[in-house]
């Protein structure tokens, strides 16, 4: 017997994503993907055609009067990061920090102050220097875990900005608690979600107000796309980012909105592929003996295992870990310049495997960092994680035998 429509159970969010943004079927047949619709101008019927849209422009209706607005392919891919985050409207950009430039320019004035989390993504930090403070716009850096909140905001606070788990050392944050504390003062709260790629964490559930991603990483998949995401919760943000964003001449190709949607189709699964051998590798460095600490929320020994596993329902391919204080301060770089099958580079959330030292001046931008150690931070990508293991043995012998040669 056929279960009647209004009695079935919500679909699961694989199958939303799947099908978000899927073109509909037209004449009794369609393609499964999205064309790849291309063009700089957008042709009309006439004058009246051409005013009524402009007119729906102005309105906030998602229509195109110019190659800029996107078309086709570009609404697929809005209408599945939407359905991805839970969110109300999607903004593509170029890459990951211009969605992070957008939102900082598109809510903050001068005069204004915003709290940024002082482990969020480094160039943020390029951003407030290079652009915000010539505008006459204060950002001031705070610890979520250790200071109040509350305490920080002035009467001209207009952000607060955060990224849960963090840059390099992937500190867990409990955003409901900060959210909480934002809304009672009617302060805006944008994440930088990036690490979750939107599938593992939904920061607007949790009470951010804007999500943030580089969709480079997890969403394209593929290490071949340059791309950012911004996902509002509502229609005034939308307005505000909208209004910024025609400001900025914001846009990107239909080409990459096609690979970033490709990948997103199979988000799921890669992430849940990136996840297992990421965990496996972080258990297997607890236990060797040049490892001091590792970076991985998904671990018990996590300071932030108990948020993590509140708020978030997996983790994915980033695992970072210090040597053992101590050990001289060359020896990240000599561990992943012995490495094989881990490629150096700065990027992550494509299939591969990577490795990058990171810098000193990067981890004392984090209040919970107080180690002296060399740090390494390790994309686990989807090769046979036996072959990692051993690539990872290489390194560790690589500096065994170079500082005891230097000994």
């Amino acid at each position: 017997m056929s279960i009647p429509q209004d009695k079935q159970r919500p679909l699961g969010p694989s199958t939303r994503l799947l099908h978000a943004g899927t073109p509909p079927l037209q004449g009794g047949s369609g393609p499964v993907n999205v064309p790849v619709v291309r063009t700089s101008t957008v042709r009309f019927a006439d004058s009246a055609a051409y005013a009524d849209l402009h007119h729906r422009r102005e309105a906030g209706e998602r229509v195109a009067s110019y190659g800029r607005h996107g078309l086709d392919t570009h609404r697929a891919l809005e209408d599945a990061v939407v359905a991805l985050e839970g969110g109300h409207r999607a903004f593509l950009t170029p890459s990951g920090l211009s969605a992070i430039t957008l939102v900082l320019i598109a809510l903050l004035s001068p005069g204004d102050h915003a709290l940024v989390a002082d482990s969020v993504y480094s160039p943020v930090r390029r951003v407030d220097a290079t652009l915000l403070q010539r505008l006459g716009i204060t950002l001031e850096y705070f610890s979520p875990s250790r200071d109040d909140l509350a305490g920080k905001i002035r009467p001209n606070t207009r952000l607060v900005y955060l990224e849960s788990p963090s840059s390099l050392l992937y500190e867990v944050l409990d955003l409901p608690a900060l959210a909480a504390v934002a809304r009672q003062h009617g302060i805006a709260v944008a994440t930088d979600n990036t690490w979750s790629g939107g599938w593992f964490y939904q920061p607007l559930e949790h009470g951010a107000n804007l999500s943030i991603q580089a969709a480079t990483k997890y969403i394209a998949g593929h290490s071949d796309v340059m791309q950012g995401i911004v996902i509002t919760d509502g229609p005034a943000l939308s307005k505000k980012i909208s209004t910024a964003y025609e400001a900025l001449g914001l846009t990107i190709g239909a080409d990459d909105a096609y690979l970033a949607l490709r990948g997103l189709r199979t988000l799921p699964v890669r992430l849940a592929q990136h996840q297992r051998h990421a965990t496996e590798i972080a258990q297997w460095l607890e236990q060797q003996p040049q490892v001091g600490r590792v970076f991985y929320p998904a671990l018990p020994s996590d300071p932030g295992h108990a948020l993590w596993k509140r708020d978030f329902s997996g983790a994915s391919g980033l695992v970072s870990f210090a040597f053992a204080e101590g050990v001289d301060a060359g020896a990240g770089a000599v561990f992943v310049d012995s490495l094989r099958q881990f490629a150096q580079g700065a990027s992550w959330g494509g299939y591969e495997s990577l490795a990058l030292v990171a810098q000193p001046e990067r981890l004392r931008e984090h209040s919970v960092w107080t180690g002296t150690a060399p740090v390494v931070r390790l994309h686990v990508g989807l090769e046979d994680p036996l072959d990692l293991i051993a690539d990872l043995e290489r390194g560790f012998g690589g500096v065994v035998e170079r500082f005891r040669l230097a000994a």
